[in-house]
């Protein structure tokens, strides 16, 4: 097999794996907002991304909403790429999900949350080399059960955290997130 057709396939696979594990989340959880967002990357990217996919359907982990009552939400900073994101990542083998949104949220906030949901189901595109196939970002939400924040990030990449009233211009999907904003506070 030649390395187009290897990529080929594992983009095959990993498009099937997303299918399931993207009905899966449809199927357990309700009333969450919807998104779909298209990448070009490198071809060194796509094997990666696609690998991520065929072993578990998440390109880049899970990720948690985190909010106080008062509509404020949490994000952490990317200094390396000057973006605010929601605090997540990689899900272990030995944990669900929702599990390893958890343990993230812990690493790079220092806080927990009682989760409500799932607050936002995506499906993320990838594109290279006449190559296409997609994984899904889970982003489930929760109240903060404290907001006393302390990065303990051990991949050094989170720089920052803080919780916010109005987005910054550089958050990360900043229209989805408004959008589940004005959903969960009816703002």
């Amino acid at each position: 097999m030649t390395a187009v057709d290897n990529l080929w396939y594992l983009a095959t696979e990993a498009r099937q794996e997303a299918e399931q594990v993207y009905h899966r989340f449809a199927d357990e959880y309700d009333d969450f907002v919807e998104f779909r967002t298209a990448r070009t990357v490198s071809r060194d990217r796509f094997r990666t991304v696609a690998e991520r996919i065929e072993a578990q359907g998440l390109p880049y982990g899970a990720h948690t909403l985190a909010y106080r009552p008062s509509g404020e939400l949490l994000l952490v900073e990317q200094a390396a790429i000057d973006t605010w994101v929601l605090p997540g990542g990689e899900v272990e083998h030995d944990e669900s999900v929702r599990e390893g949104a958890r343990r993230e949220l812990g690493e790079e906030a220092g806080i927990d949350v009682t989760y409500d949901g799932l607050g936002v189901l995506g499906e993320v595109r990838f594109h290279s080399d006449g190559h296409e196939t997609w994984g899904v970002l889970p982003i489930f939400e929760g109240e903060a059960v404290s907001s006393d924040l302390e990065v303990c990030d051990p991949d050094g990449e989170i720089t920052d955290a803080r919780w916010f009233d109005e987005l910054p211009e550089n958050t990360r999907d900043r229209s989805v997130l408004r959008e589940w904003h004005r959903k969960r506070f009816g703002e």
